[in-house]
């Protein structure tokens, strides 16, 4: 991982070179197979979240393709210029989107975007579902726990501050969410992503934060900072003692996902033959490391599944803006 990470640094890019095109040829596959390099397009900067994510199965999954994948960052508007680039793309098999983020949820339940995210892309696989904590400040902080926050909301409306990576966001959305179901007010305060969440956290800016489970690392361990409730539809695996938002009453689940769509003209055969090389690589080594080290259980739907639950939790966005 610190070899992908420093590649992701200096050029922004990378080539999961193939391995082994002549064990392909030895098992006798047949059916559809790329002829070209494979561009897996991801819309955030090298060395984040999503770019490891990418590299990381991009290099599990290189010995099961007959072709290179190469990783091309393309960040900005919140996934939503990679996403663009994907949907415009011919429907060759040669070009794919890591969606399901913000992009894919809930960007396009707040603002027009020039794609749409349930008709524009084909989905393959997913590869990870990371839940969201809603933290607070650890040592010195104000709240205990969730039931602290809400009394607190209820009572000040509108004061109680929350962070998220950016306006129309994943984390921006889980607020709103939220605050409908619950029927309170929280004062959003917008950031450019989880990192400097954590920062506001710590330093006393903001009373709550939205952080992935990715994100989380060292600073829970610490105490430095303390998560209260996962928006998941059950406790996680990492930190099984953190109750889930519909434990406590408040049916918010918003899953951070990650998995391959395609152009949306992209044909069965195409589809069937990623799901299955990615697959592969989901069961390889570097994969399994990967996830262990985050703590998470293996995130896989096949494609419809992984689109359904897209839509779903968009469908969720959507419900809850209008009824703000």
């Amino acid at each position: 991982m610190n070899k992908l990470n420093r590649r992701a640094a200096l050029g922004g890019l990378a080539v999961m070179a193939l391995s082994a095109p002549r064990i392909l040829r030895a098992q006798g596959r047949v059916g559809w197979q790329p002829t070209h390099p494979i561009q897996l397009v991801v819309g955030f900067a090298p060395s984040g979240g999503s770019d490891v994510i990418a590299r990381t199965i991009a290099e599990a999954a290189a010995p099961f393709l007959s072709q290179p994948m190469v990783v091309v960052n393309r960040p900005g508007a919140g996934g939503a210029l990679a996403a663009e680039q994907v949907a415009r793309a011919q429907p060759d098999g040669l070009t794919l989107l890591l969606a399901g983020g913000s992009e894919s949820t809930s960007l396009p339940a707040h603002r027009d975007v020039p794609y749409d995210p349930k008709k524009s892309f084909r989905s393959v696989i997913r590869l990870t579902r990371h839940p969201h904590f809603i933290c607070v400040r650890g040592r010195g902080g104000r709240f205990a726990d969730m039931r602290q926050v809400i009394e607190a909301a209820r009572a000040e409306p509108g004061s109680i501050t929350h962070g998220s990576a950016g306006a129309g966001t994943l984390s921006h959305s889980l607020f709103i969410m939220l605050e409908r179901r619950a029927d309170l007010e929280f004062l959003h305060v917008p950031y450019t992503g989880g990192g400097p969440v954590a920062q506001a956290l710590l330093s006393g800016d903001i009373h709550l934060g939205v952080q992935a489970s990715d994100e989380l690392g060292g600073l829970v361990a610490s105490g430095d900072i303390k998560p209260i409730a996962v928006a998941s539809a059950e406790r996680t695996k990492s930190q099984p003692d953190v109750p889930t938002l519909r434990e406590l009453g408040y049916d918010v689940v918003a899953d951070n996902q990650k998995g391959w769509v395609g152009p949306a003209g992209m044909t069965d055969e195409m589809v069937a033959f990623y799901h299955d090389r990615f697959r592969q690589g989901m069961a390889a080594p570097a994969w399994r490391r990967f996830l262990e080290r985050l703590g998470e259980a293996d995130g896989y739907a096949d494609g419809p599944g992984f689109q359904t639950a897209m839509d779903t939790l968009l469908d969720d966005v959507r419900a809850s803006l209008r009824r703000s």
